[in-house]
């Protein structure tokens, strides 16, 4: 046998495993690495009483995933190079402490500090009412814990490490998603592949929105940082982003009071539908980069947010399947997808880091050569299919 498999939490059957680990031994041997592991443990006080935490070790890059807020990645590094940023949510706040409703429907940031977080599944965006349903921001699924969790461990070739958790977003008269996420490390790597399938358990078909908020601080961002990503269109979502236009891929050093600018992108994936997306530091020695499936993941979106550092110096890289924007405006643009009892909508994505110029080069060769010779057009004011206001 060369994949094990250890349940650490199922809610339907009583288990929970707490605190413990994995470790090289016995057959438990990865030809890649054998300074893999794998930890768990429940956090205790404070807000973050209650929160599981699951760390993925494949040797060079860890991460560490949270069950408890939606199977988000709180943090990480790969050598030397933390995978974080500085969220004035210092640590992982228990879903119990975020009440969703709280200043005007946008109490979801009380809990944001995550590496990446789901938004979604019902919908996402602003708040506001939709329908005749009030929605606050950016949904449910980040603020609902896994029932169940489990790791494999494969020792065939070079090995690697499998977490798989089970989140239910589900209400009576509304959505039943069953959302089903495996991240996979393998040994010695620097990339992290994600697969998340979202079922419709309901009776009728239901719309999906999905988008996730990938949001990365220093080293990557700093002042003269840059992004790029292969595209047809970049426009700014509104008259404030539209202010930074013409400097719109580059980052700035921190400003207090500083108003985020978020900039939307329909990006151009290669022959089998995937792209890139990277951040660089102003060296080039430094980068972040997001790969992901376009054919499932067609829109996406960077938030620059280059406040002080006590208040958040992040940006987001957001592939998703619709903008961030009021669900009326996505169904009206036609980009809410309807999920058919019992159907599911698979996306994929992946993280890899870059800790030198070779490796940070060769990222941006693959954008430019998915990009190709045609030019992105650079909207100098928001378009309307991509953010047209309705309300």
């Amino acid at each position: 046998m060369t994949v094990q498999s250890f349940v650490l939490t199922d809610a339907d059957d009583g288990i929970h495993l707490d605190p413990g680990e994995l470790r090289p031994g016995g057959p438990l041997i990865l030809s890649g690495s054998q300074n893999w592991s794998v930890r768990w443990r429940t956090l205790r006080g404070g807000v973050s009483e209650g929160v599981d935490a699951v760390e993925l070790d494949s040797g060079d890059l860890s991460l560490t995933i949270l069950p408890t807020r939606g199977m988000g990645i709180w943090k990480g590094r790969y050598c030397d190079l933390p995978l974080e940023w500085k969220s004035p949510v210092e640590r992982p706040v228990h879903p119990a402490f975020v009440n969703q409703l709280d200043r005007g429907g946008i109490g979801w940031l009380h809990g944001f500090n995550e590496l990446l977080c789901r938004c979604g599944l019902a919908y996402l965006g602003p708040p506001g009412e939709d329908r005749g349903e009030k929605l606050t921001l950016h949904g449910r699924i980040a603020n609902l814990p896994a029932h169940r969790v489990e790791v494999r461990v494969d020792t065939s070739g070079p090995g690697s490490l499998e977490l798989i958790g089970t989140v239910d977003e589900c209400s009576m008269f509304g959505p039943r998603f069953r959302m089903t996420s495996t991240y996979r490390l393998e040994a010695g790597s620097n990339r992290c592949s994600i697969v998340d399938e979202i079922t419709n358990l309901g009776g009728q078909p239901c719309e999906l929105s999905l988008l996730y908020h990938i949001n990365v601080g220093r080293p990557f961002l700093e002042e003269g940082a840059s992004y790029s990503v292969p595209c047809q269109d970049v426009a700014p979502r509104d008259s404030r982003a539209a202010e930074g236009i013409h400097e719109y891929s580059r980052y700035g050093a921190p400003v207090a009071g500083f108003a985020e600018q978020a900039y939307y992108h329909s990006p151009v994936g290669d022959s089998d539908g995937w792209t890139t997306a990277l951040l660089a530091d102003s060296a080039g020695n430094a980068g972040f980069a997001v790969h992901f499936q376009t054919r499932q993941l067609p829109t996406f979106t960077v938030w620059k947010n280059t406040v002080a550092e006590a208040d958040g110096y992040v940006t987001g890289l957001e592939p998703g399947i619709v903008f961030p924007n009021f669900r009326a405006i996505e169904r009206q643009q036609g980009r809410l997808p309807s999920i058919q009892p019992g159907q599911s909508y698979r996306s994929e994505l992946a993280l890899e880091i870059a800790n030198n110029e070779e490796s940070v080069q060769k990222i941006r060769e693959r954008i430019c050569q998915i990009q190709g010779a045609i030019l992105p057009t650079i909207h100098p004011l928001p378009l309307d299919r991509f953010s047209s206001a309705v309300r």
